[in-house]
This record gives C-alpha cells, structure tokens and sequence, in this order.
C-alpha cells in the first residue's frame, strides 16, 4: 500500500499551514492555520473492510516541567512518549483520499467534537491533555489538530502520517476513545500499512528559514 501526503515530502518539514502553532519571533508561538493535509492512497490489499488515518508525534517530552518555559530548554534527553494529533477510524473502503482542510480548518477553542466526522470516526488526539489547565482553550479535541511541539525544545519532532488497511468494517469504538484504544482494536486486524513522515520546530535554533 501506498500513502501521498500533498505538500508534505518525506524526511522535510511540514509546512505551517498544516501546523497548530507557527513560529512568531514576538511571542514564540501563535495559532496557525490548522488544515489537515490532503491524504491519497492506494493499492490496498484484497480484504479491506476499513481504514484507519493517524498522525501521530513520537517525540514529545514525557515531563513537561520546562515545557514553553522562558529561560529554560527542554532537554534531548528526556524519554519521549507518543502525542497523537490525529484519529479517524471506522474509513470506508470505498475511500483513498481526505481532502486538505476537510476535517480541520483553523485552531477552534475548546476543540472538535469526536465522533462521526465528514470521513470517517473522530478519536480524540492529545491536546485534550495538553490544553486542559488552559481555561480559554480546555475541552475535548478530536479529529485533526497539527504540529505545535515547544518552542524550547532541543530536538526536531517527527510526524507520522499513517494509513492502516483492515480486515473489519468497524472497531466498535465510540464515545472519547484515544490513540491507546485505536492500537489495542486494531492489532490482529492490520492487513497493510503506509506511512510519510514530516518534521517540524518552533525552536528558532533549529529551524531551516
């Protein structure tokens, strides 16, 4: 199986119209324009009763105490933990492409609904974590909500767009079901799976301008 994500090359930045947080030399970090980006694919095997969309980022810091903190960095030795962005289940077989901008659009506060969406199931990716002692931005975010790792950080996060062929119509997920949830329901059930993976930084140190 094969998986295209439009704009984004493999092992090259992701561009800031697919990301959460863009750089700002005034306040380290401002809300982006928060589009999904275009996913094609094809050759799924003989089987395929459903698909499964995810993006996640292996790189974020499993302590957060210096995270965004000013004067401080987020060391490249501390253990990192998966932080997933994005989470559609229960895809039609009949589908090979999710349209730029068609489950995100802008930043919305307080996050999208999870549940049915325009393709596929909404799970819910991490920033319900993240944002929640954030009082104007706390909720429930599902679908779709890009790139924004900290801007103090000392190393380059990866984002792994993948696409996963299975063997089941539905995983029988509902409710606020979580990257967590859709690995333990999908294992045993993964006919083929493609991957591209992008980078990003808000750290001016690191960043390719």
């Amino acid at each position: 199986m094969k998986i295209k994500v439009r704009g984004i090359e493999e092992g090259q930045p992701v561009p800031e119209k697919f990301a959460f947080g863009v750089y700002s030399e005034q306040d380290h970090m401002s809300f982006g324009p928060n589009r999904n980006p275009e996913l094609v694919w094809e050759d799924a095997p003989e089987g395929t009763r459903s698909f499964v969309v995810m993006m996640f980022d292996p790189d974020v810091p499993s302590v957060a105490d210096d995270v965004n903190q000013e004067g401080k960095t987020v060391s490249k030795d501390i253990p990192r933990v998966d932080f997933f962005h994005w989470l559609l289940v229960d895809v039609p077989a009949t589908t090979s492409r999710i349209p730029e901008g068609e489950d995100s659009d802008g930043v919305i506060p307080k996050g999208k609904e999870p549940g049915p969406g325009p393709i596929g199931i909404r799970g819910v990716n991490n920033y319900t974590q993240f944002l929640a002692g954030n009082p104007d931005m706390a909720g429930t975010y599902a679908g779709y909500d890009g790139p924004c790792p900290p801007w103090n950080d000392e190393i380059l996060h990866h984002y792994h767009y993948e696409v996963h062929a299975l063997d089941v119509e539905t995983l029988g997920l509902d409710g606020e079901f979580d990257g967590a949830a859709v690995r333990e329901a999908m294992a045993g059930h993964v006919l083929a799976s493609a991957r591209v993976t992008g980078t990003y930084t808000l750290n001016p140190d690191l960043r390719k301008d």
